[in-house]
């Protein structure tokens, strides 16, 4: 997803622009670009990374102003070349803007535009925005730059997270949303409005979102928010949820690397006050007031994508497990376009990190409009999905910034138990069998970190395979979709092919690919499908295949089945997964590292996918 950064102050704009836009380089872009007002419109575009724009800006003096704009983009119309960059240009007033999202009915406003006169320079939906904006600004007859983006917004179709400047009036910043994410910082005597609490929290904690179709304009003195009709908002400035400290990387190499070692205190503060063992209860505020809907629902759909489908998929097992109702995981992008069966009863929950994530929001609203109750597992808080939601349960894990999601995936997992086990026991479980459950949940954080013990030779054993090209990943039951994201990590950073399955499924075709000294990774922990699984990794021995098991600790006969193990303690079969993910995760980031890779910003991925 692309960046937005603006300032509007008493500093200068250029290091705190670069700054934040450094800030958001993990979300994924491809160039970036920047727009300052000095006497002028000064905008400087760059292929390639943040360190490329800030090497024009700082041997440019123009760029010298207290008001400005910035933007790191992530292609969606037009290649990757300066002339598709952010900022982009009217070609009349001097008027700047960059622009999160797509803008659907573009063509359209491009072939008015054209027949007006405006030449284009680029192939984007966002410069059409700017042409559009400078048609309508007048201000010898009151279309100023807040009217004009006003009017401009209220003739455009699509999702957008915009900043604009005109350098006929350098006192003035405008900003608006609409299903794209933009928070107003507003510091002392100074503004700065990201697209990410991260670019703002060096420089004020106190912030506030804006909401769909509302424009915010900013001047050196106050701010005013209204509507893309002129209707008066009053928003409201709250502290932001996240200190500086979360977004550094205190001593480790990548944020990768911190966020998997940060998982037991995630975990920890995610379940901290939600579990009350000794009375068998899960306590989740924000589901309280539903707890009879969900006691009487008969279908639970999860909507995901990515590694919060994986999650989702863990949900499944568990809900129908656990809480003894049928449920279903759905990919969101999938669900929306199809013609869903909500009846009666039917919950759908929303499974999302960053809560932008635009297949699940869409798919949300589709469920929402059907009569579904909907519910969310976000992290971000304050993110577009919990807004439309009936009722949700954060994540608490604090600020993932590597694109390749750890932290957020277990707990993810974490929540979907504590949702299980909330309808659970409302259902049918007794105390005693949810507190029996919950000691274990309480467990898992100090399980994770014996695991994260073994990290120097969960590194040595990646080393020995790292330069093969396809692995399988494969497990079983509530594994199966640990193998799933164990073989997404692997991709996502280190650009090998794998490809994750059920265990039984690998005979139905894929066991063709088995060749001599390929890696297949087994989930190959005690549990109801142990023997099984045993039979599955014999069956890729026979064939050459090279074996790398997580098995659970005390397990001796899994040597005789594999070349290498990563031992794991054991968990209660339906917390397996929150456990046995850890040394995919670390074996994903070493053979990252080992190939050279950037951790943190793998190629072609964002870090939030926010346009379909």
């Amino acid at each position: 997803m692309c960046g937005i950064v603006a300032y509007l102050g008493h500093r200068q704009a250029r290091p705190l622009l670069l700054e934040g836009l450094k800030r958001l380089e993990y979300r994924g872009y491809d160039s970036a670009g920047m727009a300052v007002i000095n006497g002028g419109l000064h905008v400087a575009r760059a292929v390639g990374r943040v360190s490329n724009l800030e090497a024009l800006v700082t041997a440019d003096p123009g760029f010298t102003g207290t008001l400005g704009i910035a933007h790191t983009r992530w292609a969606t119309h037009g290649g990757v070349t300066e002339a598709n960059a952010h900022p982009h240009r009217d070609d009349t007033n001097g008027i700047a803007l960059v622009h999160n999202g797509i803008i659907e009915n573009y063509s359209a406003l491009r072939t008015y535009l054209t027949e007006r006169g405006h030449v284009f320079t680029s192939e984007t939906d966002t410069e059409v925005l700017a042409m559009l904006i400078g048609e309508l600004y007048d201000p010898a007859h009151g279309m100023d730059l807040e009217k004009a983006v006003q009017a401009a917004l209220r003739e455009v179709t699509g999702a957008y997270a915009i900043a604009v400047v005109c350098e006929r009036e350098p006192d003035t910043l405008v900003c608006a949303r609409k299903g794209s994410p933009l928070l107003v910082g507003v510091g002392s005597g100074e503004f700065v409005v990201a697209s990410d609490a991260s670019a703002i929290v060096a420089h004020t904690t106190q912030a506030f979102p804006l909401d769909d179709y509302n424009v915010c304009k900013i001047t050196r003195e106050k701010f005013t928010t209204s509507t893309i009709h002129n209707v008066p908002v009053t928003p409201r400035v709250e502290q932001l949820e996240l200190d500086l400290e979360q977004i550094e990387l205190g001593g480790y190499s990548h944020f990768m690397q911190k966020e998997i070692f940060e998982q037991p205190r995630a975990l920890r503060t995610c379940m901290r006050g939600r579990l009350d063992a000794a009375e068998g209860t899960v306590v989740l505020g924000g589901l309280r007031q539903f707890a009879p809907q969900l006691v009487r629902s008969r279908r639970v759909i999860l909507a995901a994508q990515g590694t919060a489908l994986h999650s989702a998929m863990i949900g499944e097992y568990l809900l129908e497990d656990l809480a003894k109702v049928p449920a279903e995981c759905e990919y969101a992008s999938e669900f929306r376009y199809r013609n869903p069966i909500i009846e009666e009863g039917t919950v759908v929950v929303a499974v999302s990190q960053s809560g932008e994530t635009a297949d699940t929001l869409a798919a949300l609203t589709e469920a929402k409009e059907r009569g579904a109750l909907a519910l969310g597992v976000i992290n971000v808080v304050g993110s577009s999905i919990p807004r439309i939601t009936d009722a949700g349960v954060y994540l608490r894990a604090g600020p993932e910034i590597g694109v390749a999601s750890t932290k957020a995936f277990t707990a993810q997992v974490a929540v979907l138990t504590m949702v299980s086990l909330f309808m659970a026991r409302r259902r049918f479980m007794s105390a005693e069998q949810c507190g029996s459950l919950i000691r274990e949940l309480e467990q898992v954080p100090d399980k994770i970190e014996r695991v994260l013990e073994l990290n120097d030779s969960i590194r040595a054993i990646t080393e020995k395979y790292v330069e093969r090209e396809n692995w399988l990943f494969l497990g079983r039951g509530y594994n199966y979709p640990t193998a799933l994201e164990g073989a997404l990590k692997l991709k996502e950073i280190s650009y090998i092919h794998a490809e994750g399955m059920p265990a039984a499924e690998m005979k139905h075709g894929p066991i063709a690919l088995i060749d001599d000294g390929m890696p297949a990774v087994f989930i190959a922990t005690r549990g109801s499908q142990y023997e099984k699984v045993m039979s599955n990794i014999s069956e890729v021995r026979s064939r050459g295949g090279h074996v790398i098991a997580v098995a659970t600790e005390g397990d001796q006969e899994i040597h005789h089945h594999a070349q290498d193990v990563f031992y794991i303690p054991d968990v209660p079969e339906c917390l397996s997964p929150m456990v046995a993910v850890v040394p995919l995760q670390l074996m994903a980031y070493h053979a990252a590292v080992l190939r050279g890779h950037d951790v943190d910003k793998p190629r072609n991925l964002a870090k939030s996918v926010t346009v379909e």
